[in-house]
């Protein structure tokens, strides 16, 4: 984790946010998603304890789904939002679409042709720009981040939009599971899911030399010989559609409790705690100087539990930045929703360091930035 100084300093000069709909309760989540009701019996009646135990456990107050409530039809799509969320992180910036030399967007994951990013410079009226589309579940926003952050460090270009968006709404929906085959490790990821998209305004070389800038960014993976956590059975090739639903291949399964601990932790820490101490480590970053720790991470009760760890590096609980109780987790557009927040939210003062922190489960990849207010 080394990176070349070649002079050129990147400024966050615009932030923007779109959350679908309006705010709806747990208790309203299988109105808009529809019942499981041809799942197997003791999966539905392990839903109907499931839920409470969720509510407990995450404390989500709202969720939002790019779903209409009464016809069960999508409002929106990952490039409709996208493009809300721009045009809001445009505004903030007083920029134009034509100022925009490089689009670099991130998702969980992607099926479409052509790719999210051109469309959404379509949807922009972009004529030509750099783009680049990257999918890498809740690591994705971050590697768009780090993407777009050395492009503008080697001069390549100039401004960039930085966006992430994600419809988990669509895996979720009753109708999208061949129910018969659905599993808890399927069924309960509908309870701490909800839809959103954010974005970033990345400038190099800017003419006002205050604000937040990128100190640095960070990627690796560590689940080289850990099995995937989170994951859909599909193959690297093109199934026969009918043949993909019959098997259930199609629906997206998390690992949870004693499987998904066993890999999480290891000798001498979490993978989280020893993918943060080597960046602290690596980039020397002044915790004392820490405002804002943000943690991608679906629920109140797994970050509470890092927290624990990250105490032992200087990282106070206090400094825990989280606006997952308000929105509900919407993977990896969370990291740039929450620093839209902060930018128009919290007053930043001189030397305050926002970190940023992600593990994602599907294998374990992991990546960071810092920023800093000047």
């Amino acid at each position: 984790m080394t990176e070349v100084d070649t002079g050129i300093k990147i400024k966050v000069i615009g932030t923007g946010s779109f959350l679908p709909g309006n705010p709806i309760s747990i208790e309203e989540v299988d109105d808009f998603l529809g019942m499981l009701d041809n799942a197997p019996v003791k999966i539905q009646k392990w839903l109907k304890r499931m839920k409470g135990l969720m509510k407990e456990m995450l404390e989500v107050e709202n969720y939002y789904f790019a779903i209409d409530p009464i016809t069960h039809q999508f409002t929106e799509d990952n490039i409709t939002m996208s493009v809300k969320a721009a045009k809001n992180a445009l505004d903030f910036a007083g920029l134009k679409t034509g100022d925009i030399d490089l689009i670099v967007y991130g998702s969980a994951h992607q099926d479409q042709m052509p790719t999210a990013s051109v469309r959404i410079q379509e949807s922009l009226g972009i004529e030509k720009c750099g783009e680049i589309s990257v999918h890498a579940n809740c690591t994705s926003a971050y590697k768009a981040l780090l993407i777009a952050y050395d492009m503008l460090r080697l001069g390549r270009y100039k401004n960039a939009l930085v966006l992430s968006s994600g419809i988990s709404s669509s895996e979720l929906r009753a109708e999208y599971y061949n129910q018969p085959l659905v599993t808890k490790e399927e069924a309960f990821l509908r309870y701490f899911l909800s839809d959103g998209a954010g974005a970033l305004l990345l400038q190099a070389n800017p003419e006002n030399n205050s604000g937040l800038f990128i100190e640095n960014v960070i990627m690796e993976s560590v689940g080289g010989n850990k099995p995937a956590a989170m994951l859909n059975k599909r193959p690297a090739y093109w199934m026969n559609p009918k043949e993909e639903y019959e098997k259930g291949y199609h629906h997206l399964a998390q690992m949870f409790n004693e499987q998904l601990r066993i890999h999480f932790n290891e000798d001498g820490g979490s993978v989280f705690y020893k993918g943060l101490k080597r960046m602290i480590d690596n980039y020397k970053i002044d915790i004392e100087k820490v405002r804002f720790f943000q943690v991608n991470f679906p629920s109140k009760h797994i970050s509470e539990l890092v927290m624990d760890e990250c105490e032992e590096l200087g990282i106070n609980r206090d400094k825990l930045y989280t606006k997952m109780s308000t929105m509900g987790y919407i993977g990896p557009p969370m990291v740039f929703v929450c620093l839209d927040k902060i930018m128009r939210e919290e007053k930043l003062q001189r030397n305050d360091l926002i970190l940023s922190f992600v593990t994602e489960v599907s294998k374990f990849m992991q990546a960071g930035f810092t920023m800093k207010y000047y």
